[in-house]
């Protein structure tokens, strides 16, 4: 999977804006984050506890949890070497997390 890949994936969900502070690209819905670029392999995507802890059980080569972000309900993806199913259902699950906390 490449960046074009969870670029062309975030872009297909309804409400999702996309800016780029610093030149990474920051996929937003109602101003909440749902996906952010960290670099050209990795992405940090949102996600709750229950479901990331779920996400580094099965898939520990795709899905980490960097110190900075252990108390923040975020995961990193290594889109470049990890399972892109798994990478694209993280991104559609953030996605619902988010339009489901605005309600």
């Amino acid at each position: 999977m490449e960046m074009s890949d969870v670029a062309r994936v975030v872009a297909a969900l309804a409400g999702v804006r996309l800016t780029a502070p610093k030149g990474l690209a920051e996929w937003r819905y109602h101003g909440r984050l749902v996906v952010r670029q960290l670099d050209n392999a990795h992405v940090v995507i949102r996600a709750d506890f229950d479901y990331r802890d779920s996400l580094l059980r099965q898939y520990p080569e795709t899905f980490s949890v960097p110190s900075r972000y252990i108390k923040h309900m975020m995961v990193v993806a290594d889109v470049a070497r990890g399972d892109a199913d798994a990478v694209e259902d993280a991104v559609e699950a953030a996605w619902l997390l988010q339009r489901t906390s605005g309600e």
